[in-house]
């Protein structure tokens, strides 16, 4: 019998290749893409194409009416040809714009909703496989109804449709909604939702420090 030992995750460990040159081959507002040589000890050299960023994270905000219902926008996505219901989203205008600054915008823009708290719930890879692109959720409470404005031409007329944290779920089994962002905010407010009911009870789930403390940063500021 072998004996296998198990080493700890380290994201950071050395790279099984090294990065020998790269060019850029197409620039957007968004994002541009590099073509990017590598050497590897197993194959020798290689190319990727490498999706990069621009202006920091993409943004998306989970937001819960008082009435304890999600406010989800109708998009039409050219790449797919389908609608879809997605949670408001989008990036910066410029590098100065933070992502607490572009959830205020794109709540307001795409949802119709101010908040009076926002709060950084989780930050994930969108496709690691060729992309640099992060993704960062908020979660928005206190929100009162306000003007919205117009997306792109490609959806017109963006309807809004206000679910409860249960009805996004079925949506999410039943393929309703299919956006990867807005499934794991939906997926991070019911843990959070839970979480409150959790503390209520007398328990303190780490979610909630995690929020309590970002409201105590954010204060000290």
């Amino acid at each position: 019998m072998s004996e296998t030992t198990f080493r700890r995750f380290d994201p950071w460990r050395p790279a099984p290749v090294k990065e020998e040159a790269r060019h850029q081959v197409m620039h957007s507002h968004y994002f541009n893409v590099d073509q990017v040589s590598f050497d590897s000890s197993q194959v020798g050299h290689f190319e990727r194409f490498i999706v990069e960023e621009n202006n920091g994270d993409t943004v998306g905000i989970i937001g819960l009416t008082d009435d304890g219902r999600i406010p989800l926008v109708e998009q039409y996505r050219l790449p797919t040809h389908r609608w879809t219901l997605e949670i408001p989203a989008g990036h910066a205008l410029d590098s100065n714009e933070r992502p607490h600054e572009v959830a205020v915008r794109k709540l307001k823009e795409e949802a119709g909703y101010e908040a009076k708290e926002l709060v950084q719930v989780a930050r994930f890879i969108n496709t690691p496989s060729f992309s640099t692109q992060h993704t960062a959720i908020f979660f928005a409470s206190g929100l009162t109804p306000v003007e919205r404005g117009e997306l792109g031409p490609e959806t017109p007329r963006p309807d809004v449709r206000l679910v409860t944290p249960e009805e996004a779920s079925d949506m999410i089994t039943n393929a309703t909604i299919v956006d990867a962002k807005t499934i794991i905010a939906i997926m991070r407010l019911r843990e959070h939702l839970e979480a409150e009911q959790a503390e209520q009870s007398g328990a303190h789930p780490r979610l909630i420090q995690r929020i309590a403390k970002a409201r105590s940063d954010r204060r000290t500021k």
